[in-house]
């Protein structure tokens, strides 16, 4: 019989899948293009630049992957179109925010997606957290609001803030619609449509809050190409790899953007407050945190 002590659960160390990697690999994307959308805001308006870059994304892709197309079902086409939807009101919605009220409230109140997650994917698709993921939402919570700073928690619930709350349930939803179809489409496809329909959607929201169309520049068309072909390989990867990944767990690992955004900041000039610095390393923890899981019970030794 194995001894006693050999029966007692212990965690395993962490090791990280490709799937994981690759999911890793995109978020120092993202987090490379916070400076990019700031000088392009001063070249053009928040839904006119989205549309572009995500009908440029869904072209670049489709590109790629048009004989992949002729395949395309009822649910990639409506699952895509589904995502395509939440993205558009997470990326538009945070930016429309952004007018009103500061990055460091749009943090704070962005980062609510985080815990958001965890609940939507018990409630929508039956499967309930691990305790250790549960630990890293904690970690990478807790992280992203200290990244946002203490003048961040000072929240009236103005239309800027109720539009980010909103944009936060959005991007929970996009991650929870991507953990849903994964395993059921073609991710090529699903990509091609959800970028499309973002970029479609993005552009027919500007009669309706009042934008127009921008003057040509050069900044905002090469920002939006450049951007566009990131979005795509970002859209992609996620599709792909959270075939695998939870979408708990792929939360946690997301929640790194603000601290790559934070790191090609500092390269740029900024500086972070010894406070931010704490956040990022207690995100870094929970990525960490929430790979670990207890090891199983060893089943008795046959004598």
């Amino acid at each position: 019989m194995a001894e006693p002590s050999a029966q007692r659960r212990r965690l395993s160390l962490p090791s990280f899948s490709r799937h994981e990697v690759a999911l890793i690999v995109i978020t120092v994307f993202w987090g490379s293009t916070f400076l990019i959308v700031h000088l392009a805001m001063k070249h053009s308006g928040p839904a006119f630049f989205v549309g572009i870059r995500f009908i440029a994304a869904g072209l670049m892709t489709l590109l790629f992957f048009h004989r992949a197309m002729r395949g395309l079902t009822a649910k990639e086409l409506w699952g895509g179109t589904a995502i395509g939807l939440m993205l558009c009101l997470g990326y538009g919605l945070q930016t429309h925010g952004l007018q009103t009220i500061t990055s460091s409230q749009s943090a704070f109140i962005t980062a609510l997606y985080v815990p958001i997650v965890p609940l939507l994917q018990w409630a929508v698709l039956g499967r309930p957290p691990r305790l250790m993921s549960w630990v890293g939402v904690g970690l990478a919570f807790t992280g992203l609001i200290l990244l946002a700073g203490p003048e961040a928690g000072s929240l009236s619930m103005s239309p800027g803030e109720i539009a980010t709350v909103i944009s936060a349930v959005a991007i929970a939803g996009e991650i929870i619609l991507i953990g849903r179809f994964a395993n059921e489409v073609d991710s090529r496809r699903i990509t091609i449509v959800q970028l499309l329909s973002c970029g479609v959607f993005s552009l027919l929201a500007m009669p309706l809050i009042g934008e127009s169309v921008p003057e040509f520049s050069w900044v905002w068309l090469i920002a939006a190409l450049g951007l566009g072909l990131a979005s795509a390989v970002i859209q992609l990867t996620m599709n792909w790899a959270q075939k695998v990944v939870s979408p708990t767990r792929a939360t946690v690992i997301y929640a790194g953007e603000p601290v790559w955004g934070g790191v090609f900041g500092r390269l740029a000039g900024d500086r972070l407050p010894a406070l931010a610095l704490v956040g990022a390393a207690l995100i870094v923890a929970g990525v960490i945190a929430s790979e670990l899981q207890p090891k199983k019970p060893m089943k008795e030794e046959r004598e």
